[in-house]
């Protein structure tokens, strides 16, 4: 479990990021308050976001967790959230951590071999919404996680860049990693790898044409730094071959076996030189890094999400974090924005009704202008 290099935070530094906060701030946290938060609610603060309450409690709105003044049972429900998210996936959406033992057959089985591995896992501790920070007393620097149910996505180096990140569209370009073993396989599938998790998507191709596409779409998001598991890039060639799309590489790219996965980034190289892919891909020649790629990809997430192969929650996370915020938070995406931040704050009995409204408003921005007007 080892944190960001990142410096610790001040309380100096906590009330400047506390200044640029859409909040009331309150009178900071006390050493004795901090200590009774912890001990009647069973987890313990990581140092920075001790710092961080410390310096001043944001209130005024329920986004903000209110550890002095707070419900007691919606400060616990939001510590329980992240728990009850993975289970909610273990019963509805078959998901099976693989470092637990093999899945009974039984879903109530499952569920209780699931919640005492689950117990043993670090404490997620909510910054704000659906944001926490690890709560490993002592360390600084954890990245910030953005969770709902297993969607889990890096929202900040640290929790200073996240702040930056969510109130002012600033963030760092340092890479992120995950720093806690079990979440940080939630991110992208094994403990302590790069940045965010690859995008959750099926593919859609059913014509040649969409197939190399979809090649190129893939390209897109490597070139902004997002990555991807090498069976999407085999997946991606399979698709490709099978629709009698025809260069030399692609049919020793779909053929990987497991024990080959290592060469499958390269081939996937050779499969888009020899589609003279490389040069219909836009470069970096704007203020906001790789503007044009992003403007592209978000068109293309909306897309899947209409067509149903990309979640409307996942997809409007990637676009959140990967377009809206990345490109100076447009308010021609605010709208969509909006209604992906309904949706992380779902209940239940609303939770088909939230996702709907992402997909009709991606519905509304594809049918429009492209990049859409400010």
């Amino acid at each position: 479990m080892i944190a960001q290099s990142a410096p610790p935070l001040t309380l100096e530094a906590a009330r400047d990021l506390q200044d640029m906060l859409r909040a009331e701030i309150g009178p900071g946290l006390g050493e004795r308050e901090l200590d009774a938060v912890e001990a009647r609610f069973g987890f313990t603060f990581s140092a920075d976001h001790r710092v961080f309450l410390a310096a001043g409690l944001p209130h005024g709105s329920r986004h903000w967790p209110d550890w002095r003044n707070g419900d007691p049972q919606d400060l616990a429900g939001r510590l329980s959230q992240p728990i009850e998210g993975v289970l909610f996936d273990v019963e509805h959406n078959n998901f099976w951590h693989p470092s637990w033992p093999p899945r009974p057959p039984e879903t109530s089985h499952a569920l209780q071999v699931a919640r005492s591995r689950l117990a043993t896992a670090p404490k997620l501790v909510p910054v704000y919404s659906h944001r926490y920070l690890p709560g490993t007393a002592g360390e600084s620097g954890h990245p910030v996680l953005s969770v709902h149910q297993t969607d889990i996505i890096i929202y900040g180096n640290h929790l200073a860049d996240y702040l930056r990140h969510e109130f002012t569209g600033r963030a760092s370009r340092l890479t992120a990693r995950a720093s806690v073993g079990f979440w940080s396989y939630f991110v992208d599938g094994a403990a302590g790898t790069d940045v965010t998790a690859p995008t959750p998507h099926t593919p859609y191709a059913v014509t040649a044409q969409e197939a190399v596409e979809y090649l190129r779409m893939l390209a897109l998001e490597r070139l902004i730094g997002r990555q991807h598991h090498p069976h999407q890039l085999i997946e991606a060639g399979l698709t490709a071959l099978l629709l009698d799309v025809e260069t030399d590489s692609l049919p020793l790219l779909a053929g990987l076996s497991r024990t080959e996965h290592d060469r499958a980034e390269t081939l996937f190289d050779h499969v888009l030189t020899e589609l003279a892919l490389p040069e219909s891909l836009p470069g970096d020649d704007t203020d906001i890094p790789w503007e044009a790629a992003r403007w592209e990809l978000v068109r293309w997430w909306l897309r899947l999400i209409v067509n149903g192969s990309l979640a409307p929650g996942a997809g409007g996370d990637v676009i959140t974090y990967e377009g809206w915020s990345a490109l100076g938070r447009p308010q021609s995406l605010q709208p969509l924005v909006d209604k992906v931040d309904a949706y992380n704050d779902w209940e239940a009995t609303q939770h088909g009704t939230r996702e709907q409204a992402i997909v009709t408003e991606a519905e509304r921005l594809l049918a429009g202008p492209w990049p859409p007007p400010e």
